[in-house]
């Protein structure tokens, strides 16, 4: 009986052994808008999600003030059990704001700062598109395929 489970176990996790996560930026939006501010970050990300929900990545983008920006990361997706939507939250180290804009992210030491990114998604098949809050200043919406 025990070996029945067992093996019961193996096949179950070998069935889904987790996908990739390819996304680009659409949509980005100031809270408090200025003439200095860039809302066509450019982001294009890939990420690894595994079948329990956590996951690691990266990206690269265009921050607020256009300079090109690195975010490192992991971090857990959250399904409902009766939509095709989901919560995400992931932590990570942010790379990027340097110059005049080094002050514009809590905690930038080095040019490196360590942030908190929560987000709400739905997805269709292999399609999804979220709704990305990057602190109190601004939400980006990014759509990707899984594969």
């Amino acid at each position: 009986m025990l070996t029945a489970q067992h093996s019961l176990a193996e096949d179950t996790s070998a069935k889904d052994t987790g996908s990739w996560y390819l996304q680009a930026s659409v949509y980005t939006r100031h809270f408090s808008p200025d003439s200095d501010h860039n809302n066509n970050q450019d982001l294009i990300g890939l990420e690894r999600e595994q079948a329990s929900g956590w996951l690691f990545g990266g990206a690269t983008f265009r921050n607020s003030f256009s300079q090109r920006s690195y975010y490192a990361y992991a971090g857990k997706r959250y399904e409902s059990a009766d939509y095709p939507v989901y919560i995400k939250l992931t932590g990570g180290l942010l790379q990027g704001y340097s110059g005049k804009s080094q002050d514009k992210i809590p905690l930038n030491h080095f040019g490196v700062a360590p942030v908190i990114i929560p987000s709400v998604g739905a997805h269709y098949g292999p399609l999804a598109a979220e709704l990305v809050l990057l602190g109190f200043n601004a939400a980006m919406v990014t759509t990707g395929v899984r594969f």
